[in-house]
């Protein structure tokens, strides 16, 4: 059984499907602790180390998780449509409401 929300869709979970973005994140971290521990087996140490594991991480994060990366893209791009239209219909809802508070302040009693 399914339920359903006012407007008779159904209802989500906060996110339903996952978070693509934390997905992508842990991903490229991953890349980076990879890359970080090749090059210290390799012999790089101090700050070498740190700036060629991020330009690795970044290279390879950039050609292997491109699917992972368009879909943390098109989430969040819904998640803003989402918001921008929840704040119009808040704002709606609010103007209609003021405007019945000042239509029964203006009627004659």
């Amino acid at each position: 059984m399914t339920s359903l929300t006012d407007a008779g869709e159904p209802a989500r979970g906060a996110y339903p499907g996952g978070v693509p973005l934390l997905v992508y994140t842990l991903l490229r971290l991953a890349l980076f602790a990879a890359a970080l521990a090749a090059g210290y087996l390799v012999g790089l140490r101090s700050w070498l180390l740190l700036l060629v594991a991020l330009v690795v991480a970044f290279a390879v994060s950039y050609l292997a998780l491109r699917r992972q990366r368009d879909a943390a893209a098109l989430w969040l791009a819904q998640r803003a449509e989402r918001r921008a239209a929840a704040r119009e219909r808040t704002v709606d809802e609010d103007a209609a409401y003021e405007d019945s508070v000042v239509d029964q302040a203006d009627s004659p009693r």
